[in-house]
C-alpha cells in the first residue's frame, strides 16, 4: 500500500516539507534500545507523540516495542516522506537507491566517513549527492545529527531531546548548524534562558542542502524572531545572501558564527565537515554589509541571539549603563573603549533629570553610578533606567548591579521588569557574581520576563557591541542607493602594465603623475623636458609586475645627465635580473611631492565577488597589515569612517608638524575603484600602492591591474 501523495513544494523538485514536516517516517536500522542510534530516533518520536505513520526496517527484529518491522527498504510501502538511514557508511549508496525506487521523498544520513574523511570519501559523497538530486530526494547530511522541529513536534535525531510545549504566541529562535554538537549547545543555551526554539537542524556535510536552504524555511515562520547559524563553509554564497536579504526584510536577524579566520581554523573546518574554506575576510566583509550579525565566540552567539530574539530590529545608537558600583563604572569606560562600544554622552536635560534621583553630591554621568541610593529607594533601579532610555542617542542600556540580599534582588527585578516590558530599545540586566546563586523567585521573575540576563558585565558589553554593529549595518543597508555605473573598462588580459593601468585610473578621475612613455633615451630626455625635472623612470612590461624588485625604478633624477646615467643603470639592472625580457618602454614621470603613503586595492573573490581595501601603504601594508576591507558598493562616508578605525589613523590628522591628510580624496579613490570592479567583471585584482596623500588631494604613484 502506498502512502498518500502530497503536493511538491513550489521552490524546486526537492521538497523540504517532506523532510521537515513528514507525515510518514521510516527508520532503517531500527533498534529496541532507546540508548542506541536506531532506538533513539524511535524513542524521540514516541516521546513527542508523533502522529504520523512510523515504519521500521530491521534485518534481525520482527517487531520493536510493539511496532512491526520489515526486513528491507524494498518491503516498505511507496511514497514515505522521509527515511532515517541508520546503516554503515558502505551501505548508504545502496540504501538511497532503494529509497528512490520506493518513491521516498527525503533521507537523513547520520553516517560519517564521507568528504570529511578525504578524497575517497568525497567521491562517495558526490555520488550520494548525485543520486539524491537525480531522484528528487531531499538529503540531510551525511555526517549529521538530524533535526528537531519543535513547532510540528517532530524530532528526527538520535540525540535525546527534551519535549517542550510550543510557545502559543511567544518569540522563538531557529537554529541551523553544520556541527550537531553546536546545534545542541545553542538549543541548550536558549532553553536555559527561557527562550523557545522552533526548528533546530544539524546539517553536517551538506552534500546537497546547505544552511541557506533552511534559512529560507525558517523565515516563513512568523514566530521566529532570530536565527542562529553556525557554518564552517557557506557553500552557495548567492543563495545565502538572497536568504539573508529576505530575513532582513522580515525583520528577522541572522546571528552567524563562522570559524576559519586562522589557517589552523580553516584546516579544522575542512577535517570536520569537508569544507573547502574560502577567503574568510572577504566573506565577513560581504556578510556584514548585508547586515548579518557576525560573532566570534559561542558565548557571543548565545548572548546576541538572546538580545536580538527580544529586540530583533534595534536602531543605531550608543550604549548607556546604570550601576551601583563605582568599580563597574570605571571598568566600563576601559572595556567599552577596548571593544569599540561607544558610550553616549548625556544631554543637559537628561543629566538634570538623573540628578533629581540622587543626592546632590552624586556625580551624574554615563555610566551612571547610583551608589547606595537603592537601599533606601529601590524604585531607582527602574526610574534611572527609564530616564537613561530617554536619551536620544542611547541605543541600548545595560543595568549592571551587585545582587545584594534576596530581598534586594527582588526589589531590583520588581523595579526593572516593568521598564523592560515597555522598552523599545534593548535593555540588558547583569547581576555580577559569576555562579554565586541568586534568589529563586528573582530568577523565576527574570526568566519569565524575557529580559536578556548576564552574570558578567564584560560578557554583556561584548554582546551589546555586536548588536550595535548589527543595528548600524541594518540602518546602512536601508539607506543604500543604487550605485551609478562607470563606463571605463580595462583592456587586455593577465597583468596590465602600469602605464596602461594609469590611463584607466585617469579615465576614472583618479589623479596620476604627469608622465610619458619612452622607448629610447632621446624620447626620455624630450619627455623629461616637457614634464620638468626632477623625474622618475620606471621599466614597463607585462611580465614585470614588481619593478622595484629588479631595479626597474629610479627616482629623483635631477637633470639630463642624471637621466642618461639612470637610463643605462635601469636597463642594466633589469637585464641582469630578467635576462631576455623585452620592455614595452620606460615610463618617465614627474617626481611626486612628499605625503603619506596609502594603499588602495581591490580583488574579486570567486565566491563572494569584489571587495576593496584601504590602508597604510608602501612597505607598511605588509609589515603592519593595517588595512580595512570594504564591499565594492561602499560609500564615501563609509570609507571615511573606516579610515578612522585604522591603527595608524592618527597619521591622517595633524601629526608632528604635518597637516591633516585629505581623507576625502582617499575615500574618493576607494569608491571609484569599487565602481570599476562592479562595472568590469574581468578585473581580478587592482593594487594602487602607494597612493600619495597630501593636505589636498591624492595621487596614484603606481597601479597594478590583473585581469582574468
Amino acid at each position: 500500500m502506498a502512502e498518500a501523495a502530497r503536493p511538491v513544494s513550489s521552490d524546486a523538485a526537492i521538497d523540504l516539507d517532506r523532510l521537515l514536516t513528514p507525515r510518514s517516517v521510516a527508520i532503517v536500522g531500527a533498534q529496541p534500545e532507546p540508548t542506541s542510534i536506531g532506538g533513539g530516533v524511535l524513542a524521540n518520536l514516541e516521546a513527542f507523540g508523533y502522529s504520523g505513520r512510523i515504519h521500521l526496517v530491521s534485518r534481525s527484529k520482527d517487531e520493536i516495542r510493539g511496532r512491526p518491522c520489515v526486513k528491507a527498504i524494498g518491503d516498505l510501502p511507496k511514497g514515505i516522506d522521509v527515511a532515517v538511514l541508520i546503516v554503515p557508511q558502505g551501505a548508504i549508496l545502496d540504501s538511497v537507491r532503494a529509497c528512490a525506487e520506493r518513491g521516498i521523498g527525503a533521507v537523513i544520513v547520520f553516517a560519517s566517513g564521507f568528504a570529511e574523511a578525504g578524497d575517497e570519501g568525497r567521491l562517495q559523497q558526490d555520488e550520494l549527492a548525485r543520486l539524491c538530486t537525480d531522484n528528487g530526494i531531499a538529503l540531510l547530511g551525511p555526517n549529521c545529527m538530524g533535526y528537531t522541529n519543535y513547532s510540528a513536534g517532530i524530532p528526527l535525531t538520535f540525540e535525546p531531546v527534551d519535549v517542550r510545549q510550543p510557545a502559543a504566541a511567544g518569540r522563538r529562535v531557529a537554529v541551523v548548524a553544520q556541527s550537531g554538537a553546536t546545534a545542541a549547545n545553542i538549543r541548550f543555551a536558549m532553553h536555559a534562558r527561557g527562550i523557545e526554539t522552533s526548528l533546530v537542524i544539524a546539517t553536517g556535510n551538506e552534500a546537497t542542502l546547505g544552511a541557506e536552504r533552511f534559512i529560507d524555511v525558517m523565515i516563513r515562520d512568523p514566530q521566529n524572531t532570530a536565527i542562529g547559524v553556525y557554518v564552517e563553509q557557506i557553500r552557495n554564497p548567492g543563495l545565502f545572501l538572497a536568504a539573508a536579504r529576505r530575513a532582513r526584510e522580515k525583520g528577522i536577524p541572522i546571528v552567524l558564527l563562522h570559524p576559519g579566520s586562522s589557517a589552523r581554523g580553516r584546516a579544522a573546518a575542512q577535517s570536520h565537515t569537508g569544507a573547502l574554506a574560502g577567503d574568510h575576510a572577504v566573506m565577513e566583509t560581504i556578510l556584514r554589509n548585508e547586515a548579518i550579525a557576525l560573532v566570534d565566540t559561542t558565548d557571543e552567539l548565545f548572548d546576541v541571539l538572546a538580545i536580538l530574539s527580544r529586540f530583533p530590529t534595534p536602531k543605531p545608537g550608543k550604549a548607556g549603563v546604570v550601576t551601583n558600583s563605582g568599580a563597574i563604572r570605571g571598568l566600563c569606560f576601559d572595556f567599552c573603549e577596548r571593544i569599540g562600544l561607544e558610550l553616549a554622552t548625556l544631554s543637559p536635560e537628561i543629566e538634570a533629570e538623573m540628578q533629581t534621583l540622587v543626592p546632590p553630591y552624586v556625580h551624574v554621568d554615563n555610566p551612571f553610578d547610583i551608589g547606595t541610593v537603592g537601599f533606601a529607594n529601590p524604585a531607582i533601579y527602574g526610574t534611572s533606567a527609564a530616564v537613561l532610555l530617554k536619551q536620544p542617542d542611547v541605543g541600548m542600556a545595560l543595568l549592571s548591579y551587585a545582587g545584594g540580599s534576596p530581598k534586594m534582588q527582588i526589589a531590583k527585578s520588581d523595579a526593572i521588569i516593568p521598564v523592560y516590558a515597555s522598552a523599545t530599545k534593548p535593555v540588558i540586566l547583569n547581576i555580577v557574581g559569576d555562579d554565586y546563586p541568586l534568589d529563586e523567585r528573582f530568577m523565576a521573575d527574570v526568566r519569565a520576563s524575557g529580559i536578556p540576563f548576564f552574570r558578567s558585565p564584560e560578557r554583556a558589553l561584548r554582546a551589546m557591541a555586536a548588536v550595535s554593529a548589527y543595528a548600524d549595518a541594518r540602518a546602512a543597508v536601508s539607506e543604500q542607493k543604487t550605485v551609478p555605473p562607470v563606463r571605463t573598462r580595462v583592456a587586455g588580459s593577465g597583468v596590465v602594465p602600469e602605464y596602461a593601468g594609469k590611463r584607466v585610473l585617469a579615465d576614472l578621475g583618479i589623479a596620476v603623475p604627469r608622465g610619458e612613455m619612452a622607448t629610447s633615451i632621446e624620447e626620455a630626455i624630450a619627455a623629461a623636458a616637457r614634464i620638468g625635472y626632477p623625474v622618475v623612470i620606471k621599466a614597463q612590461a607585462v611580465a614585470l609586475a614588481h619593478k622595484s624588485d629588479v631595479g626597474g625604478v629610479i627616482v629623483n633624477i635631477a637633470d639630463e645627465a642624471a637621466l642618461r646615467a639612470a637610463w643605462d643603470r635601469l636597463h642594466g639592472s633589469v637585464s641582469a635580473a630578467r635576462p631576455g625580457l623585452v620592455l614595452d618602454g620606460v615610463l618617465v614621470e614627474e617626481m611626486a611631492k612628499p605625503g603619506l603613503e596609502m594603499v588602495v586595492g581591490a580583488r574579486r573573490d570567486a565566491q563572494w565577488g569584489p571587495v576593496v581595501l584601504v590602508g597604510l601603504g608602501g612597505v607598511w601594508i605588509e609589515a603592519l597589515k593595517d588595512a580595512r576591507l570594504l564591499p565594492a558598493t561602499t560609500t564615501r562616508e563609509r570609507v571615511i569612517a573606516e579610515l578612522g578605525k585604522l591603527k595608524a589613523a592618527s597619521l591622517l590628522g595633524p601629526f608632528r608638524g604635518q597637516p591633516a591628510r585629505d581623507v576625502g580624496a582617499i575615500a574618493d579613490v576607494v569608491v571609484k575603484l569599487g565602481r570599476l570592479m562592479l562595472a568590469d567583471p574581468s578585473i581580478a585584482e587592482v593594487d594602487i600602492n602607494p597612493l600619495m596623500v597630501g593636505a589636498e588631494g591624492a595621487v596614484a604613484l603606481d597601479a597594478l591591474f590583473v585581469k582574468d
